[in-house]
């Protein structure tokens, strides 16, 4: 039986991946949270899943590659060095990072992608996603991951053609950019949408999350799917076979 380790294990997505591996008939290897002793959790561990903070990732990744466990990080508000930091741990342990661990965001993303390589930069795209209050970064992670399937669409770098925060007067719109809103407000889960728009037609492909149920099982598909490969650094999409 698969042995999972959760790190972040006290806040609301650690509380509802234990029920999602209680669901699945796994077993919980336990959890920690903040200043808890991940290195124990690591050892008798078969995979961990991290869903805690950006300023903990260093040390969670420096005890997974010591224990030489896998790990699913679903930790969003990351920035280049995390990336970097992944990457390293990735030389030596299977790490599968994602801004998000549904499966139906997966698909999404895929879509966006397909649809952003065969319609031209004629056709704006703009992200439009909706939170609860108390999440603390925007874009959302799950944003980021649509942009970035876009900007893969149209063989562009998203830091070069992202718009975030238009406010005052910003002039015309850049014809190839992408665009990002970001709403906050009572208990949304997540609700996000990629609309494309051209003259006289509009095409908008969204998701909607009614509770973190679905990121947790989908977070739990990852840590079995990841948990047999070899070193290295993957994704969602290949957890599908996309």
């Amino acid at each position: 039986m698969v042995r999972i380790g959760i790190i972040g294990s006290n806040g609301r997505m650690g509380q509802a991946i234990a029920q999602a591996i209680a669901d699945a008939r796994l077993d919980l290897a336990g959890g920690v949270d903040r200043d808890g002793d991940v290195a124990s959790l690591a050892a008798k561990a078969d995979v961990l899943i991290d869903f805690s903070s950006p300023d903990a990732l260093e040390a969670n990744l420096d005890a997974a590659v010591a224990a030489k466990v896998p790990m699913v990080i679903g930790t969003t508000g990351l920035a280049e060095r995390h990336h970097w930091l992944i990457d390293e741990a990735a030389a030596e342990i299977a790490v599968l990072q994602t801004g998000n661990t549904s499966l139906g965001v997966t698909l999404l993303a895929h879509l966006v992608r397909e649809a952003a390589a065969r319609l031209g930069s004629d056709w704006d795209i703009e992200i439009v996603e909706t939170h609860h209050r108390m999440k603390v970064d925007a874009p959302s992670g799950t944003a980021l991951l649509l942009g970035e399937a876009a900007a893969k669409g149209r063989d562009v770098t998203l830091g070069d053609v992202s718009d975030r925060g238009r406010d005052g007067i910003t002039g015309k719109r850049e014809e190839g950019h992408i665009g990002f809103a970001a709403l906050r407000g009572g208990t949304v889960a997540g609700d996000h949408t990629v609309h494309f728009l051209a003259d006289n037609e509009r095409l908008a492909l969204s998701h909607m999350a009614e509770n973190r149920g679905i990121f947790a099982k989908g977070a739990v598909k990852a840590a079995q799917w990841v948990r047999e490969k070899d070193a290295g650094r993957y994704t969602m999409p290949e957890v599908l076979g996309l």
